[in-house]
């Protein structure tokens, strides 16, 4: 095994959040590395959640990577509820003194962040095994991996921010001792459909019906994202593209309301199953957790990036500013320890 690499911040996931992160960290002049373990392709491919919230719009506005999503995202300051074939809009700007929402796809805000990493000529590495995490005590977090040609490496690194999702590696380097979970299965699942159709509303459509929900959303004016409520067990194959089409104008209950459900080529389609989650501590030792690492919602309110999201703009201003004291610390040659604020597990409130 080679000697180890040494970085400020070791990132895991190159999904929104551990890209933004970066993203920002850098711009605050702190060095970081990227960890991925799926491809450039797959990430840049992976269709998830595609609502931005105002703040959200916002912090990639600040951080300068907002350009793309300004010119081609949808901008929506409402939705529709339906209940029994009849509409009931909620304003968002009237009731949020102005505020809206953008409709632009995760795999957009990634191909943007990932653009503005490597303009910056800073690697991201893909297709990477994390192999161990030790972040419990020393002066250093030490994370092991195996890069694509089959070598193992280490970086040690001041942090880890665990940005790798629900089922990645850096929650369950938190003992099990330590680690407390909260988790809800629901009794039902998404039928989620990707389609290649003019969405019949500009705003989104959360309908309730008697034979389950169904929302009409959009990742542009000309592909739609769909969704009906089916059972957890679901099988696939019993969703042709006709049935999906004939369900949608059922809950919708569309017929002479204007709603015009255009059938298109149905690009992807899945299931997926509702559940809430959340885990504590969100930090332990000298690892961070954010966005679905930490917690989970059901995709039912587009939380899910905007949470991480939210996360990442805390943590970095948190990170920024110890590892700036720090610096200063090491110039003016004053004794400091390297844990600091964040410290144990009984520190966490010092941030």
């Amino acid at each position: 095994m080679s000697a180890a690499a040494r970085t400020q911040v070791a990132i895991v996931g190159a999904g929104p959040a551990g890209l933004l992160l970066a993203h920002v960290l850098h711009l605050a002049g702190i060095e970081s590395t990227v960890l991925e373990s799926r491809s450039r392709a797959y990430v840049e491919g992976r269709v998830r959640a595609g609502v931005l919230e105002y703040q959200t719009a916002e912090l990639l506005d600040e951080t300068g990577v907002g350009a793309r999503m300004r010119r081609e995202g949808l901008v929506h300051t409402g939705f529709e509820l339906r209940f029994d074939g009849r509409s009931r809009r909620i304003d968002f700007e009237e009731l949020t003194d102005g505020k809206f929402v953008t409709v632009y796809g995760q795999q957009e805000v990634v191909r943007d962040l990932i653009a503005a990493r490597l303009a910056a000529n800073l690697e991201i590495g893909f297709e990477t095994e994390v192999l161990a995490i030790d972040a419990d005590a020393g002066e250093v977090a030490t994370l092991r991996y195996r890069d694509p040609a089959g070598n193992e490496r280490t970086i040690e690194a001041d942090f880890i921010a665990g940005c790798d999702g629900f089922h990645g590696p850096c929650r369950a380097a938190i003992p099990d001792d330590v680690l407390r979970v909260y988790d809800h299965v629901f009794p039902f699942a998404w039928l989620g459909i990707l389609a290649e159709t003019p969405p019949p509303s500009e705003e989104l459509i959360y309908a309730n019906h008697d034979d389950g929900f169904a929302l009409v959303s959009m990742r542009s004016k000309t592909v739609s994202r769909l969704y009906l409520q089916c059972r957890n067990d679901e099988d696939l194959r019993r969703w042709p593209d006709e049935r999906i089409w004939a369900e949608l104008r059922t809950r919708l209950d569309s017929e002479g309301t204007g709603l015009d459900v255009v059938e298109g080529r149905v690009l992807q389609k899945g299931i997926t199953p509702m559940r809430s989650f959340v885990c504590e501590p969100m930090r332990y030792g000298r690892l961070f957790l954010a966005g679905d690492s930490a917690h989970i919602v059901p995709p039912t309110g587009a939380k899910g990036m905007n949470l991480a999201i939210a996360d990442v703009r805390v943590l970095a201003r948190a990170l920024t500013a110890y590892l700036r004291a720090a610096r200063r610390s090491r110039s003016t040659r004053t004794p400091r320890r390297a844990c600091g604020a964040f410290g144990r597990r009984s520190d966490s409130r010092r941030i």
